[in-house]
């Protein structure tokens, strides 16, 4: 323990370790979105006007809450392991047990999603180069590789998430630039409410693939969740009272606009909603703009799925290390390299999410949902609390309206996390109903909770 946090103090003394503002919004913005990657299915699900509709909504109702909540919670209590130390300061051990529970839990369906990604995009280079077992292949490869770029600290990830946004994003500015040029001035396509994969006077156009505004509503969810992860290395951000409420709005903003805009132009040219599934982007920049433009929407596909991985992984590795800080895990996962990276929780983690590639995209969606949904709501719980426990504690930002303020932040999460749970009772994991498995994962949670404290009992009489 002593060694990592001399390593610490080293690698702060060379100037590593600490992020600024900028790398901080990047990261927060891969840790949430990663770009439009993963639209596709809302489009293909709902048409494009209630598409829209939703990611016009849901950022007001879900993403502005949420990201308050955490600048209040973040700027107020800036310690490593974010969500976890605020749960833990407003309710007790126990509950922040839970908060990190759920939240690890939830990471072993969300994490493997990234991945995947990576490679729903490669395969469309050449399908067979993730034929079979190869897929499987690079999806472990994805892992190593942010496994290692992670060992170099968290300034490493947030300054190669700015590199990896502005890459990302480049062939998005070409396919809406031309999309609503050929939509608005041009004269191309049929526009949203009425051509081919709008909403005409029947509801989802006839492009629609098939009306599934639950599922929908849930994957659109998915998309705008994640807001509380950067608050887990607060310890590594510079400024983090002065940092993270404007990187948490600045990312809010930037999320929704680079949502809404390809939509809007794929829309007003009239490509069918029906056309869209994962990975369809590479179909629509092509049918815009040529072959060119396809591939780099598919490279960045690429860095879609190994941003989001890379980002999140520096996120979720810091709570292990925070309970065992605590004396809730092995005093082995404590143990940092020189650019305070604590590397031990770092392989733990990255194994468990190897684990879980398999899985397919749609049932990780729906756990990671329930998951993550009920360590979102105990926070939303903290941020009451502590206005009533700790009203003189000192918030740099703060929520308006007091006490019924807080109260208030929680209540549209709560209903879209209670629809979320409602639209998932079709699905199944591992013969189970998915609200079920989610269910055991979470009720896990206080049995494995009293186990760390059998362990720590027996470390501290010994």
């Amino acid at each position: 323990m002593a060694l990592g946090r001399v390593g610490l103090g080293r690698a702060r003394a060379a100037g590593g370790g600490k992020m600024r503002l900028l790398p901080l919004i990047a990261a927060t913005y891969f840790m949430v979105a990663g770009g439009p990657y993963g639209l596709e299915d809302v489009i293909g699900m709902a048409g494009y006007g209630r598409a829209l509709l939703l990611l016009l909504v849901i950022p007001v109702v879900w993403s502005l809450p949420t990201s308050l909540m955490v600048g209040e919670l973040a700027s107020a209590i800036p310690e490593e392991g974010g969500y976890y130390r605020w749960v833990r300061r407003a309710m007790g051990e126990f509950w922040g047990f839970q908060e990190a529970w759920l939240s690890l839990a939830a990471s072993v369906f969300d994490m493997a999603i990234y991945p995947t990604i990576f490679v729903l995009y490669l395969g469309r280079i050449e399908p067979a180069w993730t034929a079979g077992y190869r897929g499987t292949g690079w999806a472990l490869a994805v892992v190593v590789v942010c496994m290692v770029w992670n060992l170099r600290g968290a300034r490493a990830v947030g300054e190669g998430s700015v590199g990896l946004f502005c890459v990302l994003l480049s062939p998005f500015v070409v396919l809406s630039a031309v999309g609503l040029w050929k939509g608005l001035i041009g004269g191309g396509g049929h526009g949203m409410l009425g051509g081919a994969g709008g909403v005409g006077a029947g509801g989802v156009g006839a492009g629609a693939a098939g009306v599934d505004f639950a599922g929908a509503v849930s994957v659109t969810l998915w998309n705008y969740m994640g807001w509380d992860n950067a608050s887990t290395v607060a310890q590594e951000v510079e400024e983090p009272q002065r940092n993270y409420p404007r990187a948490m709005l600045s990312a809010t903003g930037l999320v929704a606009l680079t949502y809404v805009l390809p939509l809007a132009a794929v829309a007003l040219v009239g490509i069918p909603a029906a056309r869209f599934s994962t990975g369809a982007w590479t179909d629509a920049a092509r049918e815009l703009v040529g072959p060119w433009l396809a591939l780099c929407v598919v490279l960045g596909g690429m860095i879609n799925g190994g941003g989001m991985f890379n980002a999140l992984m520096m996120s979720y590795t810091r709570v292990p290390y925070a309970l065992a800080e605590e004396g809730l895990l092995p005093e082995v996962m404590e143990r940092k390299n020189r650019w305070g990276v604590p590397w031990v929780s770092l392989a733990v983690c990255s194994v468990g999410w190897a684990l879980a590639l398999r899985l397919s995209f749609e049932r990780l969606i729906s756990i990671d949902l329930v998951l993550y949904g009920g360590a979102l709501m105990l926070e939303f719980v903290a941020l009451v609390v502590l206005r009533v426990k700790e009203p003189g504690l000192a918030r740099p930002f703060r929520v308006p309206g007091g006490v019924w303020g807080a109260v208030g932040m929680g209540v549209g999460p709560g209903v879209l996390i209670a629809f979320a749970l409602w639209a998932a009772r079709g699905e199944r994991v591992a013969g189970l109903p998915a609200l079920e498995f989610a269910g055991i994962v979470a009720t896990a949670g206080p049995v494995v909770y009293l186990a760390a404290r059998m362990v720590r009992k027996g470390r501290l009489g010994g």
